[in-house]
Formats: C-alpha cells, sequence, structure tokens
C-alpha cells in the first residue's frame, strides 16, 4: 500500500517557520480549514495550528547546540486515534495511507487528541471539531496542478529542502531512499503506532576556516591580490559566527 509521508532533516532544519506560516496560509482557506485563532498575540497565544518547530538547547554550555524539530501528524500506519472515535469521523485513506478527519462525522469529543501520544491533534473552539495535518491533501491530490507542486504546503515553503515528501513503501522514492540511506528514524517507535514521518538525524560535521576565507568575496581589495589580514588580537576561534 502507499504510504505518504514526510522526512525531515533535522541537520538542516533552521527554525525558521517558513513551514508553520505557509501551512496556516494554505489550509486556512483550503479544504482542512479554517485554522482559527483565539488568542494570537498575547503572553498566552492559542489556536489551531497544523505543524509547529519546537526549539531545544542540547548541552551545558559553553558546549551547546540549538536543535529545531518540526512536529505534526505522523500519519502513523497504525494510528490509535481512528479505532477511538466514536463516529468513525477520524480515519485512514486506503490509497495513499493519509489520516484524516471527516468534520461532519466529528463531535470534538477529544477521544482521538487523548489517543495521539504525539499531541498532533487540535481542538478548533470555534468549529468544535478536531483538526490536524492533511499533508495538503487538496494539493497532492490535484491531478490539475503541474506534477512538482503537488505537495504540502511546507514542503515547497521550506528554504533549506529540510522536508522531503513521497511514497515510504516506494525503495526508488526520495524519501524512501533519505529514510535508507541516511539514518531516518521513527519518532517513539516503541508505541507501536508505525509513524510513517520519519527524521534524518543531525551529524557532526568538522570543517577547516582559513583566514582569507574570513573576508568578504566581494571585497575589492580580496579582488586585487591584496593581502587581508586577521584584524591585530583576533584568531580564528576568536570569531563570532
Amino acid at each position: 500500500m502507499t504510504q505518504l509521508a514526510l522526512v525531515i532533516d533535522l541537520n538542516v532544519c533552521v527554525g525558521c517557520h517558513a513551514c508553520v506560516t505557509s501551512c496556516k496560509e494554505w489550509n486556512s482557506s483550503g479544504w482542512a480549514g479554517p485554522m482559527p485563532d483565539r488568542n494570537p498575540y498575547d503572553a498566552d497565544p492559542s489556536g489551531v495550528f497544523f505543524n509547529r518547530v519546537q526549539t531545544y538547547e542540547i548541552g551545558t554550555y559553553p558546549d551547546t547546540e540549538t536543535l529545531h524539530f518540526p512536529k505534526s501528524c505522523l500519519h502513523c500506519e497504525e494510528p490509535p486515534c481512528v479505532p477511538v472515535c466514536p463516529t468513525g469521523a477520524s480515519y485512514k485513506r486506503e490509497d495513499n495511507g493519509v489520516v484524516l478527519v471527516d468534520y461532519d462525522k466529528c463531535i470534538g469529543c477529544k477521544y482521538c487528541s487523548w489517543a495521539c501520544p504525539y499531541g498532533a491533534r487540535e481542538f478548533d473552539e470555534k468549529n468544535r471539531v478536531m483538526k490536524k495535518c492533511t499533508l495538503c491533501i487538496d494539493r497532492i491530490t490535484d491531478t490539475t496542478l503541474p506534477e512538482s507542486e503537488r505537495k504540502p504546503a511546507c514542503v515547497l515553503a521550506c528554504p533549506t529542502s529540510a522536508r522531503i515528501f513521497g511514497d515510504i513503501h516506494d525503495p526508488a522514492s526520495e524519501a524512501a531512499l533519505a529514510i535508507r540511506e541516511e539514518g531516518g528514524y521513527q519518532l517513539q517507535p516503541e508505541w507501536g503506532t508505525r509513524p510513517a514521518n520519519h527524521y534524518l538525524p543531525r551529524r557532526k560535521s568538522r570543517i577547516q576556516i582559513h583566514e582569507d576565507e574570513l573576508i568578504r568575496a566581494d571585497n575589492p581589495l580580496k579582488k586585487e591580490g591584496v593581502p587581508l589580514p586577521v584584524p591585530q588580537g583576533d584568531t580564528i576561534d576568536d570569531v563570532a559566527w
């Protein structure tokens, strides 16, 4: 069976939230919308978001690093939110594996939210129904769009290509190749939900910076071959990035 999913590369995600805003923009007026905000600007904001980016600091000062962790519905292959729904509003499409909610059947009981171990369900307090990421089902199944545009809004908006979309059951797909070749992993697989979305782990990289590389490439003196030493008292290790 086809299983569409996202593969997120944590090594190149910069936490810009382009995926969050593009998701909000597309789905607010799309098939899955609206996505209302009750209190979007104060100290304790609330609203409906299908995609969020959580930022963590790892390590102990001064050896620390920042991790940006995008999180949305994982479109589990064994979704616990589906069997607990008393009205059948939560369901998994057989043709592509996307987990969806039928708003006409949803009664807002929140059983699916309690069953989801990833906290991916959102309660629309205005319309009194449960909502979640749909992988932009109205885009990816729209045959009137060019094939290059039949991707979730978050994938098209990502400036670093940190998000890969495809069929993880197709061994030749870009998503499946990334999982297989770059050590893609599932979030909390011990829960038995078999999440379709995967993450690519962060990788340590070591580079050597030479003094002449610290000068802007468009510096006219550099183009003329004039020596440009590092300012007095600074070393390579002192330069702040």
